[in-house]
């Protein structure tokens, strides 16, 4: 049986907020990161779905490490494993 796993994390990230267009663009740009919702105060809640939790960190690093990011967090981090044998056969 081949076990795989998808971890779905939550973030919150604190943006210039006369830059947030931009750095909306560019966290939108990243593989497996999506953006559900933002504030005039430049606020941007970013959901990702990735393979292993080393892709969460590395996603959370680049996004913190964009020009005009003033701080990026998890709020939530959940690890779904599945069969992936079984999802082959249907």
């Amino acid at each position: 049986m081949a076990l795989q796993e998808v971890h779905i994390s939550s973030l919150v990230v604190h943006v210039k907020p006369a830059y947030l267009t931009s750095v909306k663009e560019q966290i939108a740009a990243m593989p497996n990161a999506e953006i559900y919702g933002d504030s005039e105060e430049g606020k941007v809640i970013v959901v990702l779905e990735t393979e292993n939790q080393g892709y969460v960190t590395d996603t959370i690093d680049k996004i913190n490490n964009l020009e005009h990011v003033l701080t990026t967090f998890l709020v939530y981090h959940q690890i779904e494993q599945f069969d992936s044998q079984s999802e082959e056969d249907s």
